[in-house]
């Protein structure tokens, strides 16, 4: 597959495909805007190559999809600026057809689905985002599709629904992770009783260079699923109990981010997606375990007791099944 680039690696979901590409003893290129985050992140790894790129210099980003063979986006915006999708995405296909890229995987989300009109949802659900975020994601797998029928990338998109896991700081569960071990109250976004998945980030490395090689990947898009439908009550409960602490946790209703996304930006662009909590959608990824083979799911009870141990207070998580 010749050198790698993770766009966007510093990020939790490109520090997973990095570790897996260690595992594997393969050379790679990191791409950020910042070389300070960069070396912080991957300064130890003789693996790891380091470029900066600007969006809006053209030069910088054909040099750092310069002698790449597959490119790995991961490039992540705030929520308040998710218009930027397309344009970053656009930027860097651009540089990448330039410099000869033969292959780019996006790591999308389910958020070009809109509402789920069936449970689960597969590949060939329509894609109708009635939010913006929602059609800027779809705008954005638009982009690597259409370059892709017309012969300038071989390109493919892999979509994840919520995930968790060391290091997570964006995750429904973070707040639990942190208030379990701290003996303090986590801070919820209910409801909490609705079904929901969750992928755990440190499976998603291994799936992504998978996906990555197999060449009929491409020319469409992929669901990974969660390691099966659940509750956020039931894992904040088990985080607890992996502590040996009796739950203790506050739900925010979707009126109570209204108010206090007043104050907060990013909680003031979480309610456009809130109907994901009110109206599940679960994703059906037979259509990649049956391309793949294997796909290893980490269980949610083995990935809290990971979380825990990693966040520095193995001590205190007992090992009981």
């Amino acid at each position: 597959m010749g050198k790698w680039a993770l766009w966007g690696a510093s990020g939790v979901v490109g520090q997973s495909i990095a570790e897996a590409l260690r595992t594997q003893g393969q050379p790679y290129r990191v791409v950020g805007r910042s070389l300070g985050g960069l070396k912080a992140t991957f300064g130890g790894d003789p693996l790891a190559e380091m470029a900066t790129w600007d969006p809006e210099n053209e030069a910088t980003v054909r040099a750092a999809a310069r002698g790449i063979d597959t490119l790995i986006y991961t490039v992540g915006v705030p929520y308040q600026d998710f218009r930027l999708h397309p344009l970053l995405m656009k930027r860097t296909l651009d540089a990448a057809v330039a410099e000869g890229v033969e292959r780019l995987v996006l790591i999308g989300t389910v958020y070009p689905y809109g509402h789920a009109q069936t449970t689960p949802v597969r590949e060939d659900h329509p894609r109708e985002p009635h939010t913006f975020k929602g059609r800027m994601r779809k705008e954005q797998e638009d982009l690597v599709l259409a370059a892709d029928a017309a012969g300038r990338i071989r390109g493919t998109v892999l979509r994840l629904p919520d995930f968790y896991g060391p290091g997570v700081d964006k995750s429904f569960l973070h707040s639990a992770f942190q208030a379990a071990l701290q003996g303090k109250k986590a801070d919820l976004v209910g409801p909490i009783d609705a079904p929901h998945e969750f992928v755990f980030v440190p499976d998603v490395g291994p799936v992504v260079l998978a996906l990555a090689k197999e060449p009929k990947a491409y020319g469409r898009f992929w669901n990974l699923a969660g390691a099966g439908a659940v509750t956020q009550r039931f894992l904040v409960e088990r985080i607890f109990q992996e502590v040996g602490r009796k739950p203790n946790f506050r739900v925010a209703s979707k009126l109570m981010l209204r108010l206090i996304g007043l104050g907060n930006p990013f909680i003031r662009e979480l309610v456009e997606m809130h109907y994901l909590l009110t109206h599940p959608l679960l994703m059906d990824d037979s259509a990649l375990r049956a391309l793949l083979g294997t796909v290893h799911k980490t269980s949610y009870e083995e990935g809290i007791r990971r979380t825990l141990r990693e966040m520095g207070q193995g001590q205190r998580v007992p090992h009981s099944a």
